[in-house]
């Protein structure tokens, strides 16, 4: 699918500069998802009429089309190269949530402001399916296998510096600005980075061949779909959906456990959430970096199952053991190390998934998402069902369990060597 001769390699500079703007694409694009979470609250909600259980279904709405968009978007990736299609990305993205602020202006009722938001929040799945299948595909094409679980760690790990920043600097623009232009200065700012990313960027990354840019040829597709036959991607894929479910479960419930369970203020416990998801972009970056460590000294297979394996069963420990205290501090300190430990491992399945899919990298990292996703969307849903019966701390058992026995998975995980993408 694609082809870096010697004479347009680029130069390693070149190689983590781009890993650095990769990052930062992947923090914008969290950041405007995660814009309206911040606006749902405590705007729509509480000043334009809307319900919990209306904005719920905004919410769902990005959800299910962001995972029914991802293999199409993997697709893609792999026909049109990644350097073209996160072009798209911030291209397409960031017109959909700027629009987003227009519905100010369109919408006389809550009734049009909820449709509009239906609407725009599932284009905003569909033009950001492709982020992370897009990104891993980066990883591959540009970075020798040493560092490639090191750029798949940072890259990730801008997903969470987004997450965590929205909350103060998206509540800032709408308090500065209003609720309209801050979704038009946030989306106004990820068309920005698509542009810089195509000026800067995209020179410096492999554009496919053209033959791949023709019809599809049978020989492609079964490439692909012979993929979903693979049990190694499999396998991966439900450890990766495992982890998924103790991850979403902190993303969804963290600050709703910290205000009820642990009765802090609003301040207390965004400043806790802030410092807690730092700490699992944190895990990511090192955990990228250790991997490339343990794989040399130890081997591929063993480097990689060390890294995931420890990084889950000690991250479902420190979220038990933050369970069962009852200090706000404490419960800070053991969830930051569990979302920590957690991180370590995103940047192998990543990396591991475009070593499954060869040619077809694009396709195995958007299918390994799918997978995730789908695990992860039945924790918001199944864990307060649980909590009402069980408890909070028995629920959020239930999902250290889950993402122990993900990291047991790994011992018949094995990843293939590394294959010509050439």
């Amino acid at each position: 699918m694609t082809n870096i001769s010697a004479e347009s390699s680029p130069s390693a500079f070149d190689r983590w500069r781009i890993v650095v703007l990769l990052m930062g694409y992947t923090a914008l694009a969290h950041f405007n998802r995660e814009g309206l979470a911040v606006a749902g609250g405590e705007v729509f909600i509480k000043k334009l009429g809307l319900s919990e259980v209306q904005m719920g279904w905004v919410y769902t709405s990005f959800g299910i089309v962001y995972t029914t968009g991802m293999l199409p978007g993997g697709w893609l990736v792999d026909r049109f190269g990644s350097a073209r299609v996160l072009t798209w990305l911030g291209l397409t993205m960031g017109t959909v949530v700027a629009l987003t602020g227009s519905l100010a202006w369109i919408s006389g009722t809550p009734a049009t402001l909820w449709i509009g938001l239906l609407l725009l929040r599932g284009l905003t799945g569909a033009c950001s399916a492709p982020l992370h299948p897009g990104a891993a595909h980066v990883a591959s094409d540009l970075m020798p296998d040493r560092h490639r679980a090191t750029a798949n760690g940072m890259r990730t790990a801008g997903a969470l510096i987004g997450i965590a920043f929205s909350y103060p600097i998206f509540g800032w623009l709408m308090d500065t600005f209003g609720w309209p232009w801050a979704f038009v200065v946030s989306g106004g700012t990820l068309i920005a980075f698509g542009v810089l990313w195509k000026s800067v960027a995209s020179p410096s990354l492999p554009a496919p061949q053209p033959s791949a840019l023709s019809a599809t040829t049978d020989t492609e597709i079964r490439a692909e779909w012979s993929l979903l036959r693979d049990s190694g991607l499999w396998l991966l894929a439900l450890s990766y959906a495992a982890y998924s479910y103790l991850q979403y479960l902190f993303f969804y419930w963290l600050d709703y456990y910290f205000k009820t369970e642990l009765k802090v203020s609003d301040a207390d416990s965004r400043r806790a959430s802030f410092y807690i998801f730092l700490a699992m972009g944190a895990g990511m970056s090192i955990g990228g970096l250790s991997t490339g460590i343990m794989s040399k000294l130890f081997g591929t297979n063993h480097g990689r199952r060390c890294i995931v394996i420890t990084g889950l069963m000690l991250g479902a420990l420190f979220a038990r053991l933050g369970v069962t205290m009852n200090d706000y501090l404490s419960v800070s300190i053991c969830l930051a190390i569990s979302m920590g430990m957690l991180g370590m491992c995103e940047g192998v399945f990543w990396t591991t998934a475009t070593d499954i899919g060869g040619k077809a990298r694009g396709f195995a990292g958007a299918f390994l998402n799918t997978i995730g996703n789908i695990g992860g969307f039945i924790a918001p849903v199944l864990t307060p069902f649980l909590a009402s019966s069980m408890g909070w701390p028995n629920a959020i058992t239930v999902a250290c369990v889950i993402a122990g026995l993900g990291g047991l998975m790994w011992f018949w995980i094995k990843p293939p060597e590394r294959l010509s993408i050439d």
